[in-house]
This record gives structure tokens, C-alpha cells and sequence, in this order.
């Protein structure tokens, strides 16, 4: 390596290439010019002494060089976008820039209306919210809090367990008012149902209850959790829905509450860091509060 080390633009304008495969979407994606990006990877693999992409009919290939560098030029940027934020506003003031993450379903469905009553009350907070079904690292600063339903692990994080979100079985009005309603666990096999495509531990889980249907049993089938939800308001088919969910629709069903309830356990996580920073123990605490207010829906 050259005894000049490479700056951040550097690894940022590397990793939006290995993230688009061109060096035109990249370009786009970061605002820059293609020469400028073009010389930035250049600058990069002089200063590491290694070639880090190949190009390809499909576009720019990543080599095991590359590879083996994104996993560090992440944990960079996930540290400068977390500078940034820290920088937003006055530690001492509910103002600035929270990056939050949860589930597909939470962030899109659930999160909107509690982050709205947060900021009417704090107007100079700025949200970042992440939607993922995969655990943002905390530590590494990727979120500042985590809605997570799963209990953290990490002792270094600061964690409230907000109750247990719970899953109910639903069918739309229009579905009932055709194919009528199951009235056991095995009747329900018999309809048109909405099911996972890969199986996961969740789906291993369900099991616990009874239920033991196959992939091929299901009449849709899908990894997408809002695809789910959508497929179920659309009176396809009888699906799966957290019950605080359901409940704002007034043509969604709930179907065989005593047999088939399946608790989320709900926790609202930060790092231990962040608890005297203004901004973030209002956010937590109220994120806590509204949870726990939707956990309660049976």
C-alpha cells in the first residue's frame, strides 16, 4: 500500500460501484461524474495495490479483492453516515437526525403515524428510516434504534421489551362472502391460503400451533411480507397479519383466535451510548410507549 492512505470518497465511490455493477448508475447514485468516479476507483486500487473490478458483458465485476474490502468500506460508511448524524443537532437538544430501523411490516405499516405525533411534538427532528427483515448492527452504528423482534443479545445496548406483537389468522370480508369461513385449523387447509416460498425459522415456528401446511399447499406464495398483507386485503386468499395490523381495516377477519395466536416478542433497542443524547431517549421512549400501546391489540 502507499504510504498515503485513501480517503472516504474513496471506498464511497467504490462501494456504490460494487453496489450498481456500472460505473454510470454509480455515478448517478452519488451525484458525480463517470470520469470522476472512474478516477476514484483508479486512485484506489493504485493506493491498495490490488485491481478491484473486471469488466464483463454485464458490466463491472467485482474481484475477490473487492470482495473481501466491501465488508470494511461498510463498517466506514455506516461510521460517517453515524458522524453525520451526530452532528445533526446538540446533544442536549430534541433536535437533528434519527436513523431507525424495523421489519418490512413495522417500518411501512406501523411506524409512519408514531413518528408523525413525535415530530409534531419535536418539529426539528429528522427521520431515517431503514426497512429491513435483517438486524441492523447497532454497535457499528448502521441504526441509532431498532424496533426488533427478536430479544438483543449485545450487552452494550440499551434494550425495552415492549410486550408481544401478536400474529392472528385473517380473511377479507369478500373472501368469506364466497368460500365461507373455517372453522378449524384443518378446514382452513382446504381454502386458498398465502404462504412463504423459502421456508424460515418463523415458519418453523408456526408449526408449534398446529400448523402444518406444506409449500405446495399454499395458492400464493411469497417471502414479501407487505405482498402478503396486500394479497390479504385484496380478499385473495386467508393469511397471516399481526392483530394491531388487521384491526384498522374493518374487512379483514379474524379467523380462529383461540387456536392460532403467535406472539412476536418486541423490543425497542438502542446503543448505550446514545442515552444522553436529547434526541434519541425521546425517540426511544416514545417509540416504547406506542409499541407497547400496539403490542396490547388481541
Amino acid at each position: 500500500m502507499n504510504s498515503s492512505d485513501p480517503g472516504w470518497d474513496l471506498y464511497r465511490s467504490f462501494l456504490a460501484v460494487l453496489e450498481e455493477g456500472s460505473l454510470s448508475r454509480a455515478a448517478r447514485t452519488l451525484g458525480l461524474t463517470q470520469p470522476t468516479l472512474a478516477r476514484h476507483v483508479e486512485q484506489l486500487e493504485a493506493a491498495l495495490g490490488a485491481a478491484l473490478f473486471t469488466r464483463s458483458p454485464r458490466g463491472l465485476l467485482a474481484t475477490e479483492a473487492a470482495l473481501a474490502l466491501a465488508p470494511h468500506a461498510r463498517v466506514m460508511q455506516s461510521a460517517a453516515a453515524a458522524l453525520k448524524r451526530t452532528a445533526s443537532g446538540a446533544a442536549d437538544a430534541i433536535e437533528g437526525v434519527v436513523r431507525i430501523t424495523a421489519s418490512d411490516v413495522i417500518a411501512v405499516e406501523v411506524l409512519p403515524a408514531m413518528l408523525r405525533d413525535l415530530r409534531a411534538a419535536h418539529p426539528r427532528l429528522t427521520f431515517e428510516i431503514a426497512p429491513s427483515n435483517q438486524s441492523a448492527d447497532l454497535l457499528r452504528r448502521e441504526a441509532d434504534i431498532a424496533v426488533r423482534m427478536v430479544r438483543p443479545k449485545q450487552s452494550a445496548l440499551v434494550a425495552k421489551r415492549v410486550g408481544d406483537v401478536i400474529l392472528g389468522l385473517f380473511a377479507h370480508k369478500d373472501y368469506l362472502a364466497r368460500h365461507g369461513a373455517p372453522r378449524t385449523l384443518e378446514d382452513a387447509s382446504a381454502h386458498a391460503l398465502i404462504g412463504y416460498d423459502s421456508e424460515t425459522i418463523g415458519i418453523q415456528a408456526l408449526r408449534a400451533l398446529g400448523l402444518t401446511l406444506t409449500r405446495d399447499q399454499f395458492a400464493y406464495r411469497t417471502d414479501n411480507d407487505l405482498l402478503m398483507i396486500n394479497l390479504l386485503r385484496s380478499g385473495a386468499a386467508i393469511g397471516i397479519c399481526q392483530v394491531g395490523l388487521a384491526q384498522r381495516d374493518p374487512n379483514l377477519v379474524r379467523l380462529l383466535p383461540e387456536a392460532f395466536a403467535f406472539p412476536l416478542e418486541t423490543w425497542i433497542t438502542m446503543h448505550e451510548d446514545l442515552r444522553g443524547v436529547a434526541r434519541m431517549r425521546a425517540t426511544f421512549d416514545h417509540l416504547t410507549e406506542a409499541m407497547s400501546a400496539y403490542s396490547k391489540a388481541r
